[in-house]
C-alpha cells in the first residue's frame, strides 16, 4: 500500500461563480494526468458540477456511488471512483444536501465539523494531494472542508463582490482556526481576470495586492474560450503520435501546471 501525506487542499470564496469548480478540475487533472501524482478529487457540493465535469472529460455516462452513500456507510473506501491510474473521485449528486443534518447529529461542535476530517483519515496516504469542491456558503459543507484540509486555495474574480468574498472567507477561516484549533493555512490566492486589459480588473488586482501581498498569485487564470467549453464537454488535452500535445490545449493548462508548481514551492517554504 502507497503511504503518502494526502496534502489537502479545498478551494474555496464565499461568491458563487468565481472559477472554484474549474480550478479544482484542472489543477486535479493536471496534477494526474501531466505530474503523475496520486490524486483524489472530492465534491462536496450538490450541484455536482464538478462531477459532471469529470464524468464527461473521461466518458463516465453512469455515477453509482457517491460521496453520500461512504458518509451513510461510515467510510469513503467503497464509495471511491477510479477513474484512472493516478486519479480517483469522491462524487457528489443532490442527496448530499441531507449532509447538514447528518452532521448535526452529532451533539458535540467539534464532532459536527470534523466528520469529513475523520472518514479521511483512512485513505489519506493513498494520495499525494487531494482537492476539495464546496459550495460558497458558511455552513456544514465549508467547515467540514476547511476542518479536512491543510491549505486553502481562495479562488476571484477581479470583480468587486468577488474580493469581498475573499475577505469574508479570510475572516471566517481565521475564526475556524481559533476555534477548533485547525492547523490550516491560506496557501494561494488566485485571481481569474474576466477581461485582463480593463482598467477596472487591473484596479480589483492591485487592490488585492495590496491588502494580501505575496499570497496573492502571480499566475493569472486569464478569459479563455476553450476553458469555457471544457466546462461543456469535458477537459481535452489531446496528444499527438509524436508525443507532443495539441499547443492550444496545453496553453490553456499552463497556468494550472505553473499553480502546481507554485503550491509545491509554498508549501516547502511554509513547512521550513
Amino acid at each position: 500500500m502507497d503511504n503518502f501525506q494526502g496534502t489537502t487542499f479545498t478551494v474555496g470564496n464565499f461568491k458563487g461563480g468565481v472559477g472554484k469548480t474549474k480550478i479544482v478540475s484542472m489543477l486535479a487533472y493536471d496534477n494526474a494526468i501531466i505530474r503523475n501524482r496520486k490524486t483524489l478529487i472530492i465534491d462536496l457540493d450538490p450541484q455536482a458540477n464538478l462531477t459532471q465535469v469529470i464524468a464527461r472529460t473521461f466518458g463516465i455516462t453512469t455515477i453509482n456511488t457517491t460521496i453520500t452513500t461512504g458518509i451513510a456507510k461510515g467510510e469513503l473506501a467503497s464509495s471511491i471512483i477510479n477513474i484512472n491510474e493516478n486519479l480517483d473521485l469522491l462524487a457528489c449528486d443532490t442527496s448530499f444536501r441531507s449532509f447538514s443534518s447528518f452532521a448535526n447529529k452529532h451533539e458535540n461542535e467539534l464532532d459536527q465539523v470534523t466528520v469529513l476530517k475523520k472518514l479521511l483519515l483512512p485513505i489519506k496516504n493513498n494520495y499525494q494531494e487531494i482537492f476539495i469542491d464546496v459550495p460558497p456558503t458558511i455552513s456544514e459543507f465549508s467547515d467540514n472542508a476547511m476542518a479536512a484540509s491543510d491549505y486553502s486555495i481562495i479562488s476571484f474574480q477581479t470583480a468587486e463582490e468577488s474580493l469581498e468574498g475573499v475577505n469574508k472567507y479570510v475572516n471566517y477561516q481565521k475564526f475556524m482556526v481559533d476555534r477548533y484549533k485547525l492547523n490550516l493555512q491560506i496557501i494561494d490566492i488566485v485571481p481569474c481576470m474576466v477581461e485582463p486589459n480593463d482598467d477596472f480588473d487591473k484596479e480589483i488586482l492591485e487592490e488585492a495586492i495590496e491588502k494580501y501581498g505575496t499570497v496573492v498569485s502571480k499566475n493569472l487564470i486569464h478569459y479563455q474560450k476553450r476553458l469555457r467549453r471544457y466546462s461543456k464537454i469535458g477537459i481535452q488535452l489531446r496528444k499527438y503520435k509524436n508525443g507532443n500535445f495539441d499547443q492550444w490545449d496545453y496553453k490553456a493548462h499552463q497556468v494550472f501546471i505553473n499553480i502546481l508548481a507554485e503550491l509545491d514551492a509554498r508549501q516547502e517554504f511554509l513547512n521550513k
